[in-house]
Order: C-alpha cells, then structure tokens, then sequence
C-alpha cells in the first residue's frame, strides 16, 4: 500500500496493493513505468474534475511531455465519508485529451 499526500485534499490518498495491481495490468502504459506521473497527477495536478459518473470521485489530471510524445495522467480518486473518512485510487490511465467531468479547478 502506498500513501500519497494530496495537497487539494488536504489528505493522504491511499494506493492500495489490490488497486496498484488493477492498474498495471488494465493500464500497462501508465504502470510501472510512470509511477511517478502517477504519484506527480495527484500532488500536482492541472486540474481536477468532478466525475460525471460517480459522484464522490475526482479526476486529477496533469500533463506530460515524457509519456508517448505527450499525454496527461488522470487519477481518479474516490472520496468516502461512511463508515470512515477516507480517498482512495479506483483507478489511473493515460490519455491523449481530457473528456468528461466537470472543471472543479485549474493551475492558472
């Protein structure tokens, strides 16, 4: 399990084992390679967007020049509150362009 401090949170945001896994076997192009852009999307993102498909999820994204000649990193982290307090990474990809959710905040 790795834990990341998310500065926009205010809060760790946990990677668990099972999750890790998930995504480096569904998004091999993104793990293990760029764990960093990974780790980098959430600290410093370009934006964050609310999900349009589930509601306690956000998409953090950021841009990179080093992953396949250009392409943003989106985590998308899921924010509980019941039984307990927690944010956790369902789920990150690369992609070329950014659709869906809806701007919750951008690095001017």
């Amino acid at each position: 399990m790795i834990k990341i401090h998310c500065g926009y949170l205010g809060r760790e945001v946990v990677l668990t084992d099972e999750r890790y896994e998930h995504i480096k076997i569904h998004h091999p192009d993104l793990l293990p390679e760029y764990e960093s852009a990974l780790i980098g999307a959430l600290t410093d993102p370009d934006s964050v967007r609310k999900s349009d498909r589930f509601p306690n999820a956000r998409l953090f994204t950021r841009f990179y020049e080093d992953i396949r000649s250009g392409r943003y990193a989106v985590v998308v982290v899921v924010s509980d509150t019941d039984p307990v307090e927690r944010d956790w990474i369902i789920t990150a990809y690369v992609t070329r362009k950014i659709s869906g959710g809806i701007i919750e905040w951008e690095k001017k």
